[in-house]
């Protein structure tokens, strides 16, 4: 198999830096009023994120085998910890922290595993 490319990797991790955005706008909705316009708003967001994510994923597959992706794709739970401490005010925990070297260095695991 060819040697995955740099910029696949960084297109992977665009990729789902933009997915992970769609958790924010979930709890942003569920903070909403049922069925009111922003409630209708955040949850139109999250359509479209998921979307255009789904369509760029399988530009990532072809790319790089699924393994590696879906490894990477771990990474979203330490998007999803910056993004409820920047947007939400929650606080940071040393198990989170351990949590978030542990999802690194798997995917390092796999990543350099696969060369």
């Amino acid at each position: 198999m060819e040697k995955i490319r740099a910029k696949d990797f960084v297109f992977l991790h665009a990729l789902l830096l933009v997915y992970s955005f769609s958790s924010v706008c979930s709890k942003a909705a569920a903070a909403q009023a049922f069925l009111s316009f922003q409630f209708f708003l955040y949850y139109g967001l999250v359509l479209v994120i998921l979307a255009v994510y789904a369509l760029l994923w399988q530009q990532v597959l072809k790319r790089m085998p699924l393994t590696v992706a879906f490894a990477n794709k771990a990474v979203v739970i330490i998007w999803g910890i910056v993004w409820g401490m920047l947007f939400f005010g929650e606080t940071l925990q040393i198990s989170m922290v351990v949590g978030s070297v542990i999802i690194i260095a798997g995917i390092y695991l796999v990543v350099s595993d696969d060369e």
